[in-house]
């Protein structure tokens, strides 16, 4: 149990060591604001098309595959039960929805 613990203070006592060793501390001298927004309208137009050919269609085929299952497994419940549960399947599909439409609006709403 003693070693465990002087192990474990010493594991906590190197990592704040080269914590502090590698940090280092910035000062900024100028308009960091201006900076900071011309990077943005520089790679606003990269981001937008990563999220709309990258981020939006693997959300979709996701929501997707659990909207078929989750369609799949009511049918086998009525099946067995004789009452179909409508929820899951609604809201699965109302979020495939949103975010098959999403692309068309997201856009104007975060001023991209």
């Amino acid at each position: 149990m003693k070693k465990k613990t002087i192990k474990i203070i010493s594991v906590v006592m190197i990592m704040i060591i080269a914590m502090t060793a590698m940090s280092v501390c910035a000062f900024a001298d100028g308009d960091v604001a201006g900076a900071i927004e011309g990077t943005w309208k520089s790679a606003s137009g990269q981001i937008k098309t990563v999220v709309n050919n990258v981020v939006f269609p693997i959300i979709d085929l996701i929501l997707a595959v659990f909207f078929f299952a989750k369609l799949a497994l009511s049918y086998f419940d009525y099946r067995k039960s004789g009452h179909f549960e409508w929820a899951a399947p609604a809201i699965l599909f109302a979020c495939l929805v949103f975010t098959l439409t999403a692309p068309m609006y997201i856009w104007q709403i975060v001023n991209i």
